[in-house]
């Protein structure tokens, strides 16, 4: 089944108007992270996170064409989709930058593929990495969830520029 269309948005489209109007929906805040064939770990801080089936079980999250670490997560046959909690904006900050390791400033315990699961997150997804759709300037990542975890802590949000919590 081909669902591609024809483009629909005319040449004067203003994207920054776009992002402004996108900015407006409140997201989850997730840190996705995965282990490296050396053993190291590496992790990007993403709002895309979104499910798409209960039978088989599956997620799906994006990343842009010219993040530095698309080769790694395309790569990977794992990886965990880590939902932070509401007293975790200091972990989306952290990796949402390029510092050299933010695993050495945070505590997390290993998956049962070996993948860094955040502690104190309110949920946790171990994915197996089933595809990756380019769309844009983005790639779509579905991920078939083979365990998951879920500790009902409120969450964190982003929401106009702003990381902020729910009150539980």
């Amino acid at each position: 089944m081909n669902t591609s269309s024809p483009r629909a948005t005319s040449r004067e489209f203003d994207s920054a108007h776009f992002r402004q109007a996108l900015s407006q929906f409140a997201t989850g805040v997730t840190v996705i992270t995965t282990r490296l064939a050396d053993g190291s770990f590496r992790g990007l801080t993403a709002s895309s996170f979104n499910s798409v089936s209960l039978n088989p079980p599956l997620v799906l999250w994006s990343l842009g064409t010219g993040a530095n670490s698309l080769p790694i997560f395309s790569g990977n046959s794992h990886y965990v989709i880590n939902v932070l909690s509401a007293d975790q904006a200091h972990l989306a900050k952290l990796f949402s930058t390029r510092t050299e390791d933010p695993f050495g400033t945070v505590e997390y315990e290993l998956s049962r593929t070996g993948q860094p699961i955040l502690k104190g997150c309110t949920a946790w997804f171990e994915c197996h990495n089933r595809s990756r759709y380019p769309e844009g300037d983005h790639v779509i990542f579905v991920g078939e969830v083979e365990h998951c975890e879920f500790a009902g802590n409120a969450p964190l949000v982003f929401h106009g520029g702003q990381f902020k919590g729910l009150l539980k």
